[in-house]
This record gives C-alpha cells, sequence and structure tokens, in this order.
C-alpha cells in the first residue's frame, strides 16, 4: 500500500521538487519504505510532477521503485494499491511481446495501460488507484477501484491539476486554498461523512469508486467504468441453494488464496462475528492454522464486547491469537491521533478501536485481511430487517406517525447500551417519518434536517432534497427492479464507500497497515450480482445464503449470531469518563469560537445526554470529531 500525489499544468509554470516532496512527505505514513518523483516537460505543452510513497509488499527490490516507466520513458505511473490476477495479466502480456523488469504488479498497470489505453481498467481485479501520465498522449489517466478501497483526492488550482491519496497532501501545493463547503458540511451532519464526489472543502473533489478520471489540454472529464449490477440477479438462470452457497464458498476460497500473496507476514482481524469468522474458516484451510495470527479488540462493557467470540474461535481453528482492550484513557489518547490523520470529519466512533487494532496488528505484521463488503452484498444489517417491518407504520397518517415517535422519545426509557431496545426503537420510529430510501440514511446517520435548523447559527440551509438528492440520483442509475436490491445498492455507493473502506484506510495506512477485502474480490462480487436478493435476506434473517454456505464448516454459536457492530461505549463514556472531555470540545467558548453551530443548542444536547433524558451519542460523537477537525485545519 503507498501514498500517491502530483500536480499537472499546461500553463507555463514550472513543476516544484519541493513541493513534490512535501506533498510526498505528509504522507510518509502510507509509504515509509520509499518515496521517488518524476518530473517531465512535454514538448513545452505541459508539465508534470509524479510523487510516489512506498509500503514494499511484493517485490521488495529496487526494481520496483516508483514512479515506474515503460521501456522507452513515454508513460509514467504512480500506484497505490494491490492488483490480485497480476501474474495472469503478466502471463498474457508477455505472451504480446510485452517485456518486465519487475516482479511487481505495479509494472502490469503500465503495460497493460500501453496495451488496452482507457480499457486496461477492464482487466484488473484488486484495490487501486493510481495515475498515469502519457506524454504521447500529453494526457493523465487515473482512476480508482471498483468498491473505492483507496482514495484519491484531486482539485484545481488555477488551472493546475492537483491530486494524492489525501487531502492534507494538496494542502502543500503553494496556490492551495482552504474553504469550508457548508453544504458539505451539512451533508456530514445527515450521512456522518461526505459522500463522493464531494468533500467538505470548496473545490477538491473525490473520485468516485469505480470512476476514471482524464486530464488533457487543460480540463479533465469523469466517467464511471463499473457500477454493480444486482438487477442481473432479477433475470439470471436460477440454481439451488446449494449451488449458489458452493458457488460463493469457491470464490471466497479463491478470493483469499489470491491476497495471501506476499513477501511480508500477514494476518487476519478477527471480530467473532460472521465475515471475519468465514474468512478465518477458509484461511485455515489454505494455510497451517498454527501459523495465522488472529487480532482483535475488547471492552470492559460486556453489551460491546466480542472478543469473547473472537476468542473462542481462534482456540477453535487453533491461531496464534492476540487481542487488547480499549478503555476511556486509550481513546483519549487515539482521538487526537485519528482526527489528525483524518482527510475530512468522520462521524463513525468505530474509527477509534479500528485505529487502536491497526495499531497493534501492525507490532506483529505487515499485511491484515478484513471482513469489509459482507454486510453490503449479503445484507447483513439489522437496518434491512427494519425495513421489511416498517410497511404498517409507513401507512399512518403524518401526524400519528409523528405523534407516536414523540410519545416514544418521551416514555420510553432510555439505555445507553450498545443498539439497546429502546434506541432502535426511536431510530426506527425516526426514519419512519420520512421517503422510503430516505430512512435508511436516518437510521444511520446523526442530525436530520430538523435538527439541522436549531445547530446552524443564522445561516441559509439545505432542505432535505437537497442533503438527499445524491441518494436520489443513485437510485435512479441502479437499474433494479427490486427495491432490495436497490437498497443494497445504495449501501455500497453510500456507507461502504464513503465510511467503512474511508474508516479502515485512514486507520490502518496511519500505521502503515495493508488491509484485504476479500469480500471485495471482482469474480465474487460478479456472481454475488446474480444471487437473488431472497437468499441474501430471507424473512428477518440477514445473510441467509452465506450462514447456509458455512454451516458445518463454523460452529453454531458463530452462525446464530446478530449482527453486533465494531462500536464503542461512548454513550457511557460521556456520562462518566469522557464527560470533561466531551464538556471542553464543545464548550460555549468553542461553539463561538467557531462561529458555525449555536451554543446553546448543543450545551442543550448534552446536558440531555447527562442526564439520561436523551441518548445524543451518535449527535455529540458527531459534533466532537468535527471540531477537532475544524480546530487542526482552521
Amino acid at each position: 500500500m503507498c501514498g500517491i500525489c502530483g500536480y499537472i499544468t499546461d500553463k507555463n509554470i514550472s513543476i516544484s521538487a519541493k513541493t513534490l516532496e512535501e506533498m510526498c512527505d505528509v504522507m510518509s505514513h502510507r509509504g515509509p519504505d520509499d518515496r521517488g518523483f518524476y518530473i517531465g516537460k512535454n514538448h513545452g505543452r505541459a508539465s508534470v510532477g509524479l510523487g510516489h510513497r512506498r509500503l514494499s509488499i511484493i517485490d521488495l527490490s529496487e526494481q520496483a521503485h516508483q514512479p515506474m516507466s515503460n521501456e522507452d520513458g513515454t508513460v509514467w505511473l504512480t500506484f497505490n494499491g494491490e492488483i490480485y490476477n497480476f501474474i495472469e495479466l503478466k502471463r498474457a502480456l508477455l505472451g504480446k511481446g510485452h517485456k518486465f523488469r519487475s516482479a511487481c504488479d505495479s509494472e502490469v498497470i503500465l503495460h497493460l495501460y500501453e496495451e488496452y489505453k482507457e480499457k486496461c481498467l477492464d482487466h484488473l481485479n484488486g484495490m487501486f488507484a493510481f495515475a498515469i501520465w502519457d506524454s504521447i498522449d500529453n494526457s493523465l489517466f487515473a482512476a480508482r477501484d471498483r468498491m473505492g478501497e483507496k482514495p484519491f483526492f484531486y482539485a484545481d488550482c488555477d488551472g493546475v491539476f492537483i491530486f494524492a491519496s489525501e487531502m492534507k497532501a494538496l494542502f502543500r501545493y503553494p496556490g492551495f486554498k482552504k474553504e469550508l463547503d457548508l453544504g458539505s458540511l451539512q451533508e456530514y451532519l445527515a450521512y456522518e461523512y461526505v459522500p463522493a464526489p464531494g468533500s467538505i472543502l470548496k473545490g477538491v473533489r473525490k473520485l468516485p469508486a469505480g470512476n476514471f478520471l482524464k486530464w488533457k489540454d487543460g480540463f479533465s472529464r469523469v466517467a464511471e467504468y463499473w457500477g454493480l449490477r444486482l438487477d442481473r440477479s432479477e433475470t439470471s438462470l436460477k440454481l439451488s441453494e446449494g449451488e449458489y452457497a458452493g458457488k460463493i464458498v469457491s470464490l471466497l476460497t479463491e478470493s483469499i488464496d489470491k491476497r495471501l500473496i506476499s513477501d511480508v507476514p500477514l494476518g487476519v482481524f478477527l471480530s467473532g462475528g460472521l465475515d471475519s469468522s468465514i474468512i478465518l474458516s477458509l484461511m485455515c484451510r489454505l494455510r497451517d492454522p498454527k501459523k495465522i495470527d488472529t487480532f482483535s479488540i475488547g471492552f470492559a462493557d460486556k453489551s460491546f464486547d466480542e472478543s469473547g467470540y473472537a476468542r473462542r474461535l481462534a482456540g477453535f481453528f487453533k491461531t496464534n491469537h492476540r487481542e487488547e482492550i480499549l478503555t476511556p484513557d486509550k481513546v483519549l489518547e487515539i482521538i487526537p491521533r485519528a482526527t489528525d490523520i483524518l482527510d475530512e470529519p468522520l462521524g463513525d466512533a468505530s474509527i477509534i478501536p479500528a485505529y487502536l487494532l491497526s495499531g497493534f496488528t501492525r507490532k506483529h505484521i505487515k499485511v491484515a485481511i478484513g471482513g469489509d463488503g459482507g454486510d453490503e452484498l449479503f445484507a447483513g444489517y439489522p437496518t434491512f430487517q427494519a425495513d421489511k417491518a416498517i410497511g404498517l407504520f409507513s401507512l399512518l397518517p403524518g401526524s400519528l406517525k409523528n405523534g407516536l415517535f414523540k410519545a416514544a422519545q418521551k416514555f420510553i426509557p432510555v439505555s445507553f447500551d450498545n443498539i439497546s431496545l429502546d434506541f432502535k426503537i426511536k431510530q426506527f420510529l425516526r426514519g419512519g417519518l420520512y421517503a422510503p430510501l430516505i430512512r435508511h440514511f436516518i437510521w444511520l446517520g446523526s442530525f436530520t434536517p430538523e435538527m439541522q435548523v436549531d445547530i446552524f447559527k443564522d445561516r441559509p440551509l439545505r432542505g432535505a432534497n437537497q442533503i438527499y438528492s445524491l441518494v436520489n440520483e443513485s437510485s435512479a442509475g441502479c437499474r433494479s427492479k427490486e427495491r432490495m436490491n436497490t437498497l443494497l445498492y445504495l449501501y455500497t455507493k453510500f456507507y461502504l464507500q464513503n465510511d467503512l473502506l474511508v474508516k479502515m484506510d485512514t486507520a490502518s495506512m496511519a500505521h502503515s497497515l495493508e488491509v484485504r477485502s476479500p469480500f471485495l474480490d471482482l469474480e465474487l462480487m460478479n456472481f454475488v450480482e446474480t444471487v437473488p436478493h431472497r437468499l441474501k435476506i430471507r424473512g428477518f434473517t440477514t445473510k441467509y445464503i452465506l450462514r447456509k454456505a458455512f454451516a458445518g464448516i463454523l460452529p453454531e454459536y458463530i452462525l446464530r449470531r446478530p449482527k453486533k457492530g465494531f462500536g464503542i461505549p461512548v454513550a457511557k463514556w460521556f456520562r462518566n469518563e469522557l464527560k470533561p472531555y466531551l464538556l471542553s470540545v464543545l464548550s460555549g467558548e468553542e461553539m463561538n469560537k467557531g462561529g458555525i453551530f449555536d451554543a446553546k443548542f448543543v450545551h442543550s444536547l448534552m446536558e440531555d445526554h447527562f442526564s439520561g433524558r436523551s441518548d445524543n451519542r451518535k449527535l455529540l460523537w458527531t459534533l466532537v470529531i468535527f471540531q477537532q477537525w475544524f480546530k487542526k485545519n482552521f
């Protein structure tokens, strides 16, 4: 895994080696093993500078140094990621007469581009973000992997196109100006992240997953090269349940096998949930379990702790297991570090255990296998169950729905346990006040559009239609006739791409740790597109076909487990150990200094939480992370 950056212009501006070095060095954690630069000028028409920070995983030799060029130096590449089918691709390219000087996957991309240009993306199976300078075509070609495992930020600064793996690298370009985008801030408060292609800053864009970008003659265009086609399950030939289950096991085994290719030690993130347990079970078929390292995080609070399941499963497979307990003291240590590494505010509190997990894992290995993607592809979230149950409530008149919601807020006792019953009931009713697709983002997010009216200080606000307009636009591009397929599609486009994968990339790369996700393998996803959604969630049983596929492989106590999530006891900690910290970060003085949020309203959120009148954990955490990020950057 690596960090990439660069800038290009067709104006009479010289490329500064110092600027490139600074852009690279701010991302040194992404690639501590090596750095490299390329500066070129193409017949007076354009100047280009490419930078690279390297985390050496495959081919540790000097021959894999980047930026990397083709044989005659007309095409240059800076690449972040892993290509899992590079050996097959290399074999095919050798057959076409291409010559290789390294054993790394990066060089395969160069020769694929020479052979197929933009269509090279059709051949790649992996996680990646890269940029290719083509001096013959006088163009820059950049792309991001299909699900968005690797990041790519870019901006135009007075005719200079700049890009990087991290937004903070863009800040090192002398002409860059930081300006908060208030519309994006509203999106952050609603979703707990800013959805691609937008960003929290004006003028900065994120290349969406499954898209490429081409810059030429001072102009850039973005186009989609791949999208999840769950509508295929509505027309494809149907298999039996057993055939679907068997194929999933086979493809996941192949996916994991590809991700075990490494010249450095690797291990498994083991939560004790279904997805990580599946990965471990298949990995133990491919490798000696006694040589497999597994890692997990635990909590003293039993309602959040899954470490017992992870420990028990590691014992079942006889792996070399390690775990660490996350305490409030460690949270206080980690929050400033986590907000330092965040390009944008991210309101998902599980960034904290992910950061701790990555840190202590990196002490032992350099590559970890994770379970991201299983919930989105196989309908693993409780919100899918809630969607099935909400039909009757949705039929009620608006006034009655509002009345029920207010009554629940007033009369149902508050519990601060993990996904407690009162929390689920109140979130369920809150979401029911909104349109069918939007309610999922209410369930998962923090501040509703109505709450935002109260928190913003005298500012013109975007309404719900604008805040969630991207949801409606994306659903229109889904092509599915089945509602559940549309929901699964939206979860990959929004929650997976903008939250979970950002969280894991940020937390792991802060410690120079590479994380690979077998559920996001191209061949597996191509097959999952054909699996009917009724086999993903049957009745109220989530991940039905996965549970069936691994019956007899995994213990029953894993197969029967409901989704728990990777949360932390922040609700309780905000009332006790973290209360002084919360009061400091969200004090009236800090609110007034920022000049964005209404200090009295923020104070009321804290008071309601402290008193037990409301569980405001999500709202308060979302504000804390933004305030820490804002203070650092502005």
